[in-house]
């Protein structure tokens, strides 16, 4: 698709260039690419339901961008049949996203590539000043140290903080478990930033959990699935995401999906957001110490605190009883959520991961017997995949622009 462009008919008797018409296909071509279902031309070819001529030449193309590369000799693999097509990667040096968290334990700064693929990352910071300014200036700072040293372009940059992101304007309305201002105007801030140290392209920010359930979905435990629910915690705090047909819903205003404050035990913890007993204070890490008798100190995070204590010490009692207890309430919140999405898969992320991990029956029963449909048809209940999903979602807001238009975003 490159270089000299040919006509072709139209049904108005004029010629439209076959460049035209290809260019179209590109932004399709890519994302199938980029979550790993194209692995060959021929693939390609019946996903986009092309001749085998225009998905060369697109394949082409996106390699002329940099974008992904295309093997020179083609193979079959062991036993198949039919000919042998050029299997397709995403390019090892290619562009990245400068993508961003922030979290109630610190920040971090990754370069990611297509494919969801971590490049590189900046050491982590252990606080979180009171000023959103000063903690987004510096982990944008960390990214463009990387940016730097390793000389690779960057496409934008994305952001992940732990609060509810309120469209168009891109507000943090409750960094509940950060210092930061209700309100606080984390995208244009973040934009700000990123155009300060001198790094190219858009800036996005949103939810760290639906930045989650994103990345799952593209290249995790949430791929192929077309309802997709996903509620994890992190360090401080529960979070929940739906991808429907594809995309994530947030909402009218940025906003669905807060089921950290469904209440699962009225008689519970008084929680931030002024009610009792809801997700976020009965089945998040501080929970679990709490619920095990155990002083959270201050060495390493909370969530690193809750896991270890599950995964090291789940035959004492005190630790087994409250570990069921967070999963007996995390069931139940499970299960309403299921009565009212009927979602066809369930991820976890986080602490929940590691619950499920721990004793998955004892979950999936109790979603079973609290659900409409629990006990005709079960929904799957896995853990999330990726490492550092939030992340890597947060790279997902960058990229998306270039999987619409690889050839206007690259300009």
């Amino acid at each position: 698709m490159s270089g000299k462009v040919s006509p072709g008919p139209t049904g108005n008797g004029t010629s439209k260039p076959r460049l035209d018409r290809g260019r179209g296909a590109l932004g399709p071509a890519l994302e199938l690419v980029h979550t790993g279902r194209a692995p060959t031309r021929a693939v390609l070819t019946a996903e986009l339901g092309v001749t085998r001529a225009t998905a060369g030449a697109v394949a082409a193309e996106l390699e002329a961008l940099g974008l992904i590369r295309v093997d020179a000799h083609p193979g079959a693999a062991a036993g198949s049949q039919g000919r042998p097509s050029h299997r397709l990667e995403v390019a090892e040096y290619g562009p990245v996203a400068l993508a961003a968290q922030v979290h109630a334990d610190g920040f971090r700064a990754a370069l990611v590539g297509l494919g969801g693929r971590i490049v590189a990352t900046a050491p982590g910071c252990e606080t979180v000043d009171a000023d959103p300014a000063k903690v987004l200036g510096s982990v944008v700072e960390a990214g463009a140290d990387l940016l730097r040293g390793t000389g690779l372009r960057c496409v934008g940059a994305g952001l992940a903080v732990p609060s509810a992101v309120a469209e168009p304007e891109g507000l943090a309305l409750n960094p509940l478990h950060l210092a930061w201002p209700v309100g606080a105007p984390v995208r244009r801030i973040f934009a700000e930033c990123v155009r300060a140290a001198g790094i190219t392209g858009p800036a996005f920010a949103g939810n760290d959990v639906n930045l989650a359930a994103l990345a799952e979905h593209r290249h995790g435990a949430g791929r192929g699935a077309r309802d997709l629910l996903c509620v994890a915690t992190g360090h401080r705090g529960v979070g929940g995401a739906l991808v429907l047909d594809g995309r994530l819903h947030t909402g009218s205003s940025g906003l669905a999906l807060e089921v950290g404050h469904l209440t699962v035990n009225p008689e519970g913890r008084p929680c931030h957001c002024g009610s009792r007993g809801c997700l976020d204070v009965e089945a998040d890490p501080l929970a679990l110490l709490i619920e095990a008798g155990r002083e959270p100190g201050p060495e390493v995070s909370l969530l690193r605190q809750a896991e270890d204590l599950v995964r090291d010490h789940y035959g004492d009692p005190t630790v087994r009883g409250a570990a069921e207890a967070l999963i007996d309430r995390l069931g139940l919140g499970l299960a309403g959520l299921v009565n009212i999405l009927n979602p066809d898969r369930i991820i976890l992320g986080g602490l929940h991961r590691t619950l499920l991990d721990a004793d998955p029956e004892r979950l999936r029963a109790v979603v079973a017997d609290r659900s409409l449909w629990g006990q005709s048809g079960s929904v799957p209940i896995l853990p999330c995949t990726l490492s550092h999903n939030s992340l890597v979602g947060a790279a997902e807001l960058a990229w998306q622009p270039v999987l619409d238009d690889p050839l206007a975003a690259l300009r």
